[in-house]
This record gives structure tokens, sequence and C-alpha cells, in this order.
């Protein structure tokens, strides 16, 4: 369930000419000698600062395209075998945003990378951020699909514009050469400007085997860790383990029915 932010109170709730320009309010403005002494007017100004940022919120989230997902509060911290909690917290806090630095979420599969990266991404489009989840795969298909450079161009822009990209999944499938380059040039363009969040299976070692015969690997990752946050998680899949259990539950049940 998304949870909106209550719009703060602008720093000079007095500065009604100043809040009416912000609201492009121009036929109040010109009018604002007549007007300014209304009762209704400082109420009618708070009405449409709330609800422009209602719906502010409502486009970044529709736009974020992050889906359904588990809220952090739902984390379990004791599953992984190694987490460090305090890290994750931290970048929860979006300070790395203000710093344009990057962050990655590294381990193997279901130790719960998507999640939080999801969470991140919700965080930051509560603060007020433009957002943009996406997985590599899909990413890196859609660029490979347009057929010209002008076209590969215009639809970078898509990865470029949002405060903050998250790239899920990097590693999961074997990539080309050609994939590698578009990535590369996401992130180039991005670089020690605009974050990028990222979770990987792979670790770096081995991205040459992910994107197999590219000689960018070494200046993608060189770019991706400069000025990163790097968050290591190990542990068996928490799937397998919601698996198992089902699985365990059933056999309970049809066993219970058997005896009754």
């Amino acid at each position: 369930m998304t949870i909106a932010k209550k719009r703060e109170s602008p720093k000079d709730p007095d500065d009604v000419q100043g809040r009416l320009k912000q609201l492009g309010l121009y036929g109040a403005l010109a009018h604002l000698e007549e007007i300014e002494k209304e009762p209704w007017l400082l109420g009618l100004i708070e009405m449409e600062e709330t609800e422009r940022g209602q719906r502010s919120l409502e486009r970044r989230i529709r736009n974020a395209k992050l889906g359904s997902f588990h809220p952090m509060a739902d984390f379990e911290w004791g599953w992984p075998t190694k987490i460090d909690r305090a890290l994750i917290e931290d970048v929860l806090g979006l300070d790395f945003v203000a710093e344009s630095a990057n962050v990655v979420l590294a381990g193997p599969n279901g130790v719960g990378k998507t999640m939080i990266a999801k969470s991140i991404a919700h965080r930051a489009v509560l603060a007020g951020h433009t957002v943009l989840f996406t997985t590599a795969s899909k990413l890196l298909n859609d660029l490979a699909a347009q057929e010209t450079g002008r076209q590969v161009t215009l639809r970078l822009r898509r990865y470029v514009r949002p405060t903050l990209l998250v790239i899920d999944e990097v590693g999961y499938l074997a990539s080309t050469s050609r994939h590698a380059d578009l990535l590369f040039e996401v992130v180039a363009r991005r670089y020690e400007s605009k974050p990028i969040v990222i979770t990987t299976n792979k670790p770096f070692a081995e991205w040459n085997e992910v994107f197999e015969g590219s000689a960018c690997v070494v200046s993608l990752v060189d770019r991706l860790v400069h000025k990163a946050e790097i968050v290591q998680i190990e542990g068996e899949s928490y799937r397998l383990k919601e698996a198992r259990e089902r699985t365990a539950a059933k056999a309970k049940q049809r066993k219970r029915r058997k005896s009754s």
C-alpha cells in the first residue's frame, strides 16, 4: 500500500504572491490586491497545493513501474547468513541520491535484493524524486531493438531522464557485447550526475562471462563502483525456504485428511 507524505507548508506561509506564482494561478495573482484580504484565499491555496502534490506523487508512482512488492517491514533480517543491516538502512535514507552515488546489491538468487531495490525506489518516489525501475533484460532488449543510432539516442533518454534508475537482475541472463555497450552508454550518461541502483547475482569478476566478448566491461564496472555503496548479501534462497514450508504444510494437510 502506498502512503502519501503530507505536503510540507512553505517556509513563509504569508508569501501568498510566491505561492500563487508557483501554482501558476496567474489570474488570482493579477487581482491579488482585490482578493488578498479574503478569508478563503489561503484555504484555496492550501487545497491547490495539496491536490497538486498528491497528483504529482501518483504520477511519479505510476511512472516508476514498481509493480507490487513487500515493504521493508516484512524483510526477515535473520534469514541471510551475511547482510549489513546498518548499510542498507543508511541507503534507504537516500543520502546516496544527493551524492549521485550508485548502489550495488549483490548476492545469490532469492536473498531479497529486488525487495530492497524496490523499497529504495519507493522511498525515493515519496521523497519527491522521479524514478524508473526496470530489469536488465527489458532495458537492454529495448535499446537493442532500435534500428538506427538516432533511435538509440532518443530511447536512451528514457533511462537517463529519471533522477533514480533501478536496474534489476544484471547477470541473470547471458548477454552480448552489444548489450554491454548499451549498458555502458546508460551508465556513462548518468555517471556522477544521477544515481543508479543495480541488483546482480554475479560478482564483478564474472561480468566478462555475462557480457562475453565485450571490451567495455572493465570501463563499465569502473564507472559503476566509483562512489558506490556495495551491499553484499549471502544466504540460501528465501523462495526455496517458502517452497519447502509450503510443501511440508500441504503434506500435513493430506496426512490429516487421510487419517480422518
